[in-house]
């Protein structure tokens, strides 16, 4: 099993707990790319060009809305 599906794993079982580090090892590892930072927010972009925009929450860990958002984009690129 390859670090990106030990990832998307945790991510699924349980969004909030995904770090935000580890979040973008995720996107990059998932061939999304990191196009510019504004501030505290970060602009995602997947390989068909959908943008994601992340920022760290309070506590150092991902957004959990923000996972899920990813994780149904990537099942829908998964299926195209």
């Amino acid at each position: 099993m390859t670090k990106r599906d030990k990832l998307v794993t945790k991510a699924i079982l349980n969004p909030a707990s995904l770090s935000f580090s580890e979040f973008q090892t995720l996107l990059s590892h998932s061939d999304w790319q990191k196009r510019r930072q504004s501030g505290s927010h970060e602009l995602w972009y997947s390989p068909q060009g959908f943008r994601l925009p992340i920022q760290r929450s309070e506590n150092g860990q991902s957004k959990e809305y923000q996972v899920k958002q990813f994780l149904n984009r990537l099942e829908q690129e998964k299926n195209e």
